[in-house]
């Protein structure tokens, strides 16, 4: 005997032990696997696949496009000139705004737009504006804004102006707004 407690005779029964051991497990399992093996391939026989025959695909018969003379139902031309003729029916003020050349600071809204000062030149007042980083002249007459909006009065703290808004009932009225000068934080 050796110091570990086992003969080298001992050592060599082990393993073939083990060895003997999973090849009668592995002896087993092939039963079921011939087993689970003719079960597949009866299902296999059994097993008769049915595919819908496909219907042929249906003639395509191209119509030819006749409106491409007609008006284009979403040119701005004609929502201009739906405008104008609603406007006219509807208020004499709208009609006359719609008339008019729109002016630089129309495209904006009045939120975009800052007073940032005002001067008199020649007796006539004007205010700056600010609009995306850019100073903008006005004076009394000019339009602002994105609703008919015209200037009436430039104070030294203050633009007033008439628009031309349309109320929850579809009617147009005018309403009163102003820009207060902004005091420039620091």
């Amino acid at each position: 005997m050796n110091g570990r407690g086992t003969s080298p005779a001992g050592r060599g029964l082990l393993p073939a032990l083990m060895l003997a051991l999973m090849l009668s497990g592995l002896a087993g399992c092939s039963s079921d696997l011939d087993e689970l093996q003719q079960w597949t391939d009866a299902k296999r026989r059994e097993a008769k696949p049915s595919v819908p025959k496909l219907q042929p695909p249906k003639k395509f018969d191209p119509e030819p496009y006749t409106s491409a003379q007609a008006v284009d139902p979403f040119s701005i031309q004609k929502l201009t000139v739906a405008l104008k003729q609603e406007a006219r029916q509807l208020n004499p003020l709208l009609a006359s705004e719609l008339n008019r050349r729109k002016e630089p600071l129309e495209a904006y809204p009045l939120d975009n737009m800052a007073m940032v000062g005002s001067f008199t030149r020649g007796g006539r007042p004007f205010a700056l504006l600010r609009v995306d980083n850019l100073i903008y002249q006005v004076k009394v007459g000019d339009y602002l804004g994105q609703n008919y909006g015209r200037i009436t009065k430039i104070g030294e703290t203050e633009v007033s102006l008439r628009e031309v808004v349309q109320d929850a009932a579809g009617e147009w009225t005018e309403r009163m707004s102003s820009l207060q000068l902004q005091e420039k934080a620091r």
